[in-house]
């Protein structure tokens, strides 16, 4: 399939939140506590949540800059292209890149919302956590309908009021939430304990998707404490193989027969060899492990029925296609970020799409994600002007150069080697 006939629907983009996100969706009893801007005395913005520092900025959008103008560093608005923070130049940029819609995770508090569930008061928490999902559904998403697939953030403090919160969102449309990649890490039980029955009851129910996305569990990946920064770029998506793990031998997916997660920004090429391996533990040590699956499954048919996966360019991957079921695989650009495709996702994907059917690309890059996250952008919008060509036909202003910024130096190095668990690095952006 040529680069311009290709539609394409992204499962992992991101927002650079908008300073003003939250005016308007606080209630004036806590507008004092909300979240907020603030500037140091180096001219970096970072965002605040009462004590807690939200995420920064840095790698988290550079999209159209060089690799040369890439910062760790917190960075501020005027550095990056208005795209990363302006919903109506974030669809302008979409259009330019040739992308017709996107799932937009969160930035600033973590990719499972983590700086928002850890405030020291559990009301103001959700308050807060529901003012930015009002805001990402009702501003950002509803100003393009056709553009966006949302994405909501859970209380996940409380599994009780994360599923009501799942039920109110899939109410106003919202079918994704995101979910940690690993609790345990963020000091909440495991996936295996039970806990969390009542919010995999509510997505089950309502047919939302929970996505694990690395980084979620605001832990990294490390090696020896003098590994150049190299080493944890390279090994981000070790963290996706230990979800892998956990969700194959997971025993609910029988208890919610329409549960689904999605394995997000990990890529994919490395996941048939932990799927052969877990057939292989199952054959040889289910005798003392006592692992039992209904109906004749295994390991690898959890995964292949039940959980999806994605990738922005993974030639290995799909060199490998045919152990995946192709209904569950997703295409993603991850705009603004630094390891994002965009503006260059069709030509990408022409290339390492050379070997597939245009059955197979179509469902890679479109229509999985319209089932699975109920999105149908065609609803309003003609499927001719759905595809890479039109879309670039209606941005033909837009510079995908980004003109702003600074070239890193020791200050971002020294940045990236401050980084512990309890303060991640910048997941590579795939």
């Amino acid at each position: 399939m040529h680069a311009d006939d290709m539609i394409l629907i992204s499962v992992d983009d991101h927002i650079a939140e908008p300073a003003d996100m939250f005016e308007g969706h606080v209630p004036a009893k806590y507008r004092d506590l909300a979240p907020r801007v603030k500037t140091d005395e180096q001219g970096f913005q970072q965002w605040w949540y009462g004590d807690k520092k939200g995420r920064n900025l840095g790698l988290n959008a550079v999209a159209g800059k060089p690799r040369e103008m890439f910062n760790v560093n917190p960075s501020n608005y005027s550095e990056m292209r208005r795209g990363c923070y302006e919903v109506h130049e974030r669809v302008r940029d979409m259009s330019a890149g040739g992308v017709l819609a996107g799932l937009n995770f969160p930035n600033w508090t973590g990719f499972s919302g983590q700086v928002l569930n850890e405030g020291p008061d559990r009301d103001v928490n959700l308050v807060m956590i529901q003012a930015y999902n009002d805001w990402h559904i009702d501003e950002w998403c509803a100003a393009y309908p056709d553009r966006f697939i949302p994405c909501g953030i859970l209380p996940m403090f409380d599994v009780e009021l994360a599923a009501r919160e799942v039920r109110r969102l899939a109410a106003k449309g919202c079918r994704a939430a995101t979910f940690s990649e690993n609790p345990v890490a963020l000091k909440m039980p495991s996936i295996h304990s039970g806990h969390w029955d009542p919010l995999f009851a509510a997505c089950s129910d309502e047919g939302t998707v929970l996505c694990l996305h690395v980084g979620s569990s605001s832990r990294t990946v490390s090696t020896s404490s003098d590994a150049p920064a190299s080493v944890t770029m390279g090994l981000s998506s070790a963290m996706s193989i230990y979800s892998l793990g956990d969700l194959m031998w997971a025993d609910f997916w029988w208890r919610f027969p329409d549960l689904t997660f999605s394995l997000t920004e990990g890529d994919i090429g490395w996941i048939p060899y932990f799927l052969q391996r877990a057939e292989h533990i199952q054959d040889r040590h289910s005798g003392w492990t006592g692992h039992t699956f209904p109906d004749g499954m295994g390991p690898a048919d959890v995964f292949r029925k039940r959980v999806l996966c994605c990738f922005i360019n993974d030639p290995v991957g799909v060199s490998l296609i045919e152990h995946f079921n192709i209904d569950n695989v997703c295409w993603e650009s991850d705009f603004p970020h630094s390891d994002s495709s965009w503006p260059n996702g069709p030509e990408v994907n022409e290339r390492q799409f050379a070997a597939l059917s245009d059955e197979q690309i179509n469902k890679i890059t479109h229509l999985n994600a319209m089932r699975h996250f109920s999105f149908d952008p065609m609803a309003t919008r003609p499927r001719e002007c759905c595809t890479a060509k039109a879309l670039r036909a209606e941005a033909t202003d837009v510079d995908t150069v980004t003109h702003v910024g600074r070239p890193p130096d020791e200050r971002d190095r020294d940045y990236f080697k401050t980084f512990t668990p309890s303060q991640p690095a910048p997941t590579p952006a795939h």
